[in-house]
Formats: structure tokens, sequence, C-alpha cells
């Protein structure tokens, strides 16, 4: 019944969060795909719509009617989903708008604790509400004990502030009127740890392993700094988790022996990673934290590998203006053995789109490639070149996972050579382009068909480089078939 209020793309984002406890990150893959299709997508008319008064039901024997907004109609996993889902995607929103429907919920006669903090944290999220906190009094003090177990609690700015703060839980979840014109909202750095009372059980019996894990170095040159940071595979097996930790920040050397308690979806490891303002950390403490995270057992989530990869690394490959220091080298590739998917997403992805990218970048990506990645994680890199206009130091990288002997189908040949051919006219003058495009045609001349040979050939009458001749003959050489 209540799917009825929605059409198109809004039902299908109402049915995504309807899903289960995966909810939210269900609607942001269905809200990502609806973007790629039509950019200009927004979530403003979905709201309203949940913001609409409906007749309720009468919740006890008594015949009374009574009208609520439409959002207060749906269970409380519902809700739980939706906010959630409004946190990650909150800067695509009018703020007018996301203010709205929280006022809506405060509606709700009996909201849940998740929803209660959720909301809470949007609100901080907007810059609304930072008095109000987001757990019960019992919470607090299960977080308070936590937060002592944590190192850095005494410092400034540290897991004390969290609670120092906080006035007492209110007793009626309020919601601020909502303002009649918008105003743009800051982003805040900010950390909101949310919890319940019926989780906190599970949570406190949750133990960490402190086996650790030991990377094999990737060459002679790293040799020294994976022994420094690793003290040895035997050495390193017997030392506590406390030592493994010592050559970090005290706020950060605490954190990471609790870190899987902490990341338990993607809003969360993004909180998390503002608080510890990892990329603010020197270059040569790289390599001990990232042996703390590999030692985590089981493995992270993907989402929140992603996230702690791109806080940690991303700022410092993409600011690269010499060589790759050997700490980054070491943290970039043990990080990439462990985690690969996370890195192509987190890191190379985001270097490879921009525009600024420079052969220091170019250089860090194509080690990776050539030490790290399987055969289907280049292939992904490969793909990746597609979305994006080519440069220099892209036609190197291309060039890179080309001489891996890459395993590409038709489909995937054919939508590279509509690149060489579009892209092409842009590198008349270019050796790079020049010595990729003869790869292609030997290494990879089985895949070339009648068609992509003629057009093709088009595409080689335009270079200009000393490597023409070669090209053609290369080119003339496969068989039309």
């Amino acid at each position: 019944m209540l799917l009825g209020r929605f059409h198109g793309h809004s039902r299908l984002l109402l049915t995504a969060l309807m899903s289960g406890v995966s909810g939210a990150q269900a609607a942001l893959m269905v809200f990502q795909k609806q973007q790629r299709a039509n950019p200009e997508t927004t979530l403003v008319n979905f709201i309203l719509t949940l913001c609409r008064d409906e007749v309720a039901s009468p919740e006890t024997e008594a015949l009374t009617l009574s009208v609520k907004p439409l959002v207060c109609l749906f269970p409380p996993l519902f809700k739980q989903n939706l906010l959630t889902f409004l946190y990650l995607v909150h800067s695509a929103i009018p703020g007018p708008t996301v203010l709205l429907l929280l006022k809506c919920l405060s509606h709700d006669s009996n909201p849940t604790p998740w929803v209660r903090a959720l909301g809470r944290q949007l609100e901080r999220k907007l810059e609304m509400n930072h008095k109000d906190p987001l757990y019960s009094e019992r919470c607090s003090q299960k977080l308070k004990k936590l937060s002592e177990r944590l190192g850095g609690s005494s410092e400034a700015g540290g897991w004390a502030d969290c609670f120092n703060s906080q006035t007492e839980e209110s007793e009626s979840y309020r919601r601020p009127d909502l303002p009649e014109h918008g105003t743009q909202w800051k982003r805040r750095a900010s950390f909101d740890h949310v919890d319940t009372d019926r989780e906190e059980t599970v949570q406190e019996s949750k133990r960490l392993k402190t086996d650790v894990h030991v990377d094999e170095p990737i060459d002679a040159e790293d040799k020294k700094v994976r022994m420094e940071t690793q003290a040895g595979s035997e050495s390193t097996a017997e030392t506590p988790a406390e030592t493994l930790h010592d050559g970090l920040p005290e706020h950060i050397r605490g954190s990471v022996l609790h870190i899987k308690e902490l990341l338990e979806s993607q809003a969360e490891a993004e909180m998390l990673c503002e608080t510890l303002n990892f990329p603010s950390l020197p270059e040569h403490t790289l390599p001990k934290l990232c042996s703390s995270i590999l030692s985590l057992s089981p493995d992270l989530s993907y989402s929140a590998a992603a996230s702690l990869i791109r806080s940690i690394l991303l700022q410092k490959v993409s600011s690269l203006s010499e060589p790759a220091s050997r700490c980054l080298v070491t943290a970039v590739t043990s990080l990439c053995d462990r985690y690969p998917r996370p890195i192509c997403h987190a890191v190379i992805e985001p270097v490879l789109e921009d525009r600024n990218i420079g052969p220091h970048q170019t250089e860090l990506l194509n080690r990776l490639i050539e030490s790290c990645l399987d055969f289907h994680y280049r292939l992904l890199v490969f793909q990746m070149t597609f979305r994006i206009p080519w440069s220099e130091a892209v036609l190197s990288i291309i060039h890179s996972l080309l001489d891996s002997k890459l395993v590409l189908n038709e489909e995937v040949f054919t939508q590279f050579t509509e690149q060489l051919i579009s892209q092409g006219p842009h590198f008349t003058k270019s050796v790079k382009f020049a010595k990729m495009m003869l790869t292609v045609l030997t290494k990879y001349s089985s895949h070339v068909t009648a068609a992509q040979k003629h057009s093709l050939t088009s595409c080689l009458n335009l270079n200009e480089t000393f490597l023409k001749k070669s090209l053609q003959a290369a080119l003339k050489r496969i068989p039309d078939t």
C-alpha cells in the first residue's frame, strides 16, 4: 500500500531501502546508477513524498484516526536505512529538504534509539544540533569505558571531547523548526559514534585477534623498511599487540586496537577517518599504521577498507611532487596485496581521474600494476581508463597494462579500440601513444577485426611520429578476417 505512493525511480529507491539491514547500501547503489543514467536525478521529490500527510490507522483499540507524515508509517528498519542513506548523500540534497524530513520524523510517537541517534547525527552533519547526545545514559557509560581503553583520551581534542560536552539524553525526540530560507551547510569534520543499548552486549563481546601479519618485501629497496616496521617474521609474531603499534601517535595507536569494533558501516568508517585525521600523518609512520591494519582479523569489509585506504593514502599519492618515498611505497603495496579492490577504487581510480596526474603518480601506479595486482584487477583498472580523458600520464599506465598481457574479451577490446580511434586525433605527435598503438597491433593483433582494422588505418594516417611507418606495417600484417 505504501509503495503505491511512489512512482518510477522513487519506487526503486524505496524498494532498496526496504530490502533489509543492507538497505542503505542498496539504495546508494540504486541512486548512483540513476545519476549515471541521468545526472539531473535528485532526491527532492522522493523526500517530499515521504513528508506528505497520510491518515494513520489507530494504534490502539480506539477508533480515533490520526494524520501523520508518510515516513512515520514505515517500519523502524526503513527509517534507519533512510537516515543512513541520507547521511551518505546529504551533500546532494538541499539542507531545508533534509530538515523537513527530520521535522516530520519528530512526529513519530515511538522512535527507536537507532532512528533517534541517526537523526541527530544527520543534524550534526548539517551543523544544526550539537547539544543533544546520540546515546542513552547507559550507552554513554559504556562508551566512556571504551574511550578509557583507547589511547589519547587525556589529550586535547581526543576521545574525551566526545563526552565532556554532552548533555543528558532528552526524554522527547526534538527537532528544530524548518527555516524559511535555505542556507548552505558546511561540512563538519567530527566523529559521532552511534550505538544502542540493544547492541552494547554484542559490541562488548567483540575481541580482536592480535596475530601479526607479516608481508614479504616487494623488492630490495623496501626490505629495510619492512624489516624495521615489522621487526622480522619471528620476532614480530611473538611481540604483543601494543608493541606493534608503538610507532604510531597516541590517539591512533589506541584506536587501531579497537578498529573492528568501530567500523560497522561506511558512515562510521568515514567519521573515524575524519576524527583521526589520517592525511596529516607523517609518511614514516605509514608502514606501522598499515601493519596494524593488516594485523586485524578477520579482514575489513570492502566499504571500511576503502574508506580507510582513501583517507590514509589518496591525498599523499595525489600530491606527490617527487618520487614516492620508500615508506609510502611500502604502505601502498602492503595494503594493495591484502585489499586490491579497495585500492583500485579508493586510490587508483581517483588518481587516474585527476587531470593533474604527473610522472610520480604514474610511476607508483605502474609499480602496483606490475607487482601487486592480479590479472582481473589489472583488467578493472584498464576499463577505468575508458571513462576518462587520456593524457600522457594515462597513456603510460595503459601501455603498462597492455604489456602485462591482459586477457581481453571481444567486448572489452571493442570498447578499447573505440577509445583509440576517438582519442587518437589528440595525440598525433605523441611518441607514447604511438608506442602503445604498436603494442596493440603486435601483441593483440588476433583481436583486431576487419572493421576495426579499417578504422585504425584512418587513425594511423594522422600520426606524425617517426613510428608511423612501423605502425602502418604492423597493421598491414594483420589479416582481414
